[in-house]
């Protein structure tokens, strides 16, 4: 087994209490304009009154191994790294937008200040430094959970291997790094599944 680390993050749906804590730090840690989000938190009521629940999706990059805005970046600003981690080089980055029409989880956008697409790299420097990305460490309820692949011991290993784990539309064959716990109960409610056909057009 290689002695590189390779991150990913564990959602645990049923722990988020929706409290957008991880949205807000993720904002100010990578001052995020306006108007975007690096993460974000879907939600939706289901069920029939009186028995009405709120139903939450936190999002982000899912740092796919297979990464078709990597693929289609004509100056390669954007690379998947051997951490696991796909960043963009600000320095290389042209603006021209085709890493946003390719990611199919809309996790991209287009700073309006700096003309850079921009996306979640797992708050790439703060893991650099030894450090959880900012939405770990602020998630109240610990439902984020970030760590290496390669460790066994690691708690992301460990929750892969007990948990019935999902991930975001795996038909796509990204092979997303961003896993969920209780995905298919979320999906499986038809209010949230109107929700997300609202988001996909």
């Amino acid at each position: 087994m290689s002695t590189n680390p390779r991150y990913a993050m564990v959602i645990d749906l049923r722990k988020c209490v929706g409290c957008h804590a991880c949205s807000i730090t993720c904002k100010m840690e990578n001052d995020v304009p306006e108007g975007h989000f690096r993460s974000w938190v879907v939600e939706a009521d289901v069920g029939v009154y009186p028995n009405v629940t709120r139903a939450k999706l936190p999002r982000l990059c899912n740092q796919c191994d297979e990464a078709p805005c990597a693929t289609v970046c004509p100056v390669v600003a954007t690379k998947k790294n051997e951490n696991g981690i796909v960043t963009v080089d600000k320095d290389k980055c042209i603006g021209c937008r085709y890493c946003i029409a390719a990611c199919p989880y809309d996790a991209r956008y287009l700073d309006p200040e700096t003309g850079i697409a921009d996306k979640c790299d797992f708050c790439f420097d703060r893991v650099e430094s030894g450090l959880m990305p900012a939405c770990v460490s602020t998630c109240i309820a610990h439902s984020r959970i970030f760590g290496d692949l390669n460790d066994p011991n690691s708690e992301v290993s460990k929750l892969l291997s007990e948990n019935s784990i999902q991930t975001l539309n795996p038909e796509y064959g990204t092979k997303s790094k961003v896993y969920y716990i209780g995905l298919d109960k979320v999906f499986a409610t038809p209010d949230f599944q109107i929700l997300r056909d609202k988001e996909a057009n």
